[in-house]
């Protein structure tokens, strides 16, 4: 699959996409993260909702698709909410909303079809998500970032701040990294 002239364009993921991005989970997980991850590993964090849809994303207009000849090939987003990481079973109800002056952002759930990777659509998903936190407000934004996703969002600017696993049934760890970056100082960073 050859990258589209002009780009992949995120487009914002709506109720109708739930089953795609369901199925594109897994195979993202399952490709990519082999590197990093055991089979065990990979499995549990797909069965118990850490890699997983979380439709509240969605509701709330902050979960971009990338599609390719109308399949999607990439999905990720961002949060204005305090969860940092996990699908709709991780909790009951919805989770409350963030102060986009005192907290940062989340960014969240990017997987990308293995065979699309390394193509610009993690990238372009990146680059609309940062636009809109920049637009809603906030300053501030963290990554619970797999191993497998550390690179890009530092390509990004994004710093290691704290490593730390998740848990998973059966005292199963899954290593992560938790990642920072100031909207606010890169935008001042573009005025000079």
């Amino acid at each position: 699959m050859a990258r589209p002239a002009g780009g992949w364009v995120p487009r914002l993921a709506v109720e109708a996409d739930i089953p795609a991005i369901s199925g594109l989970i897994p195979l993202s997980v399952r490709g990519l993260q082999g590197d990093v991850y055991s089979g065990v590993q990979m499995e549990s964090a797909i069965h118990c909702g850490v890699f997983a849809v979380d439709r509240q994303l969605i509701r709330d207009g902050t979960y971009f698709v990338v599609e390719d000849e109308g399949r999607i090939v990439g999905c990720g987003g961002w949060s204005k909410r305090r969860s940092n990481y996990g699908g709709d079973s991780g909790r009951s109800g919805t989770d409350p909303e963030i102060d986009p002056r005192t907290e940062p952002a989340r960014i969240r759930a990017f997987f990308v079809h293995p065979g699309s990777a390394r193509q610009g659509i993690g990238r372009s998903i990146m680059e609309a998500c940062e636009a809109a936190v920049a637009a809603a407000g906030f300053r501030d934004v963290t990554i619970s970032a797999t191993l497998t996703g550390e690179s890009l969002y530092a390509s990004f600017g994004y710093k290691a701040v704290d490593r730390f696993d998740i848990p998973l049934p059966g005292g199963i760890p899954l290593p992560c990294v938790r990642m920072a970056r100031s909207l606010a100082s890169a935008v001042q960073a573009e005025k000079q």
